[in-house]
């Protein structure tokens, strides 16, 4: 009898270690995917970005260095390493800033405001944007659930055993959080 207990016993324990291995490499993997689904929408906006240069460069010719600008922070994001995630999420929130420029620009060059093409790149680079919130959201709420599972009982005895890591959330710059001065 004894021996039954210890055998149900054994394999209770191989049921809960492989249902908990298995369970992080799930997490992590929905972590990985939820940053694929950030870098998809980082490209999308890095192959817009040229058409819009020439756009506005034809109506904004003295505006080069926003442009200019656009195009050297797109290149370098293009050229980080792919597990370079603060230094993707840095340059990307540069060229969100310098995107919302080229926008403003519009409302000085009207026949810019105008073009048909302007416009469409611009709700292009919109819902570009969006998503690329969306997914750094997604991203977030992904490691939260596998940095939940690398702290709880029983869980983190198998993620200590296979050397899991914390995954660092993405996070926005201290001067997008402060609240804008309004005057009247």
């Amino acid at each position: 009898m004894a021996v039954w207990i210890i055998a149900i016993l054994v394999v209770l324990i191989v049921i809960f270690y492989i249902s908990a291995y298995n369970g992080l490499q799930k997490a992590k993997v929905n972590t990985e995917e939820a940053w694929s689904q950030i870098s998809v929408q980082l490209k999308r906006r890095n192959d817009l970005i040229p058409n819009l240069v020439e756009t506005v460069k034809g109506y904004a010719k003295h505006e080069k260095e926003t442009l200019s600008k656009v195009v050297e922070l797109r290149n370098q994001l293009a050229q980080l390493p792919a597990d370079d995630h603060e230094g993707a999420m840095q340059l990307s929130n540069q060229i969100t800033d310098s995107l919302k420029t080229i926008f403003a620009l519009s409302e000085s060059y009207p026949d810019l405001k105008a073009n048909t093409n302007f416009a469409n790149l611009q709700e292009e680079l919109t819902n570009t944007e969006n998503k690329i919130a969306y997914s750094r959201q997604l991203f977030n709420s992904s490691a939260a659930v596998y940095n939940k599972m690398l702290l709880v009982f029983p869980s983190n005895i198998v993620a200590n055993i296979h050397h899991f890591t914390k995954v660092d959330y993405l996070e926005i710059p201290e001067e997008e959080t402060k609240v804008p001065k309004v005057s009247f």
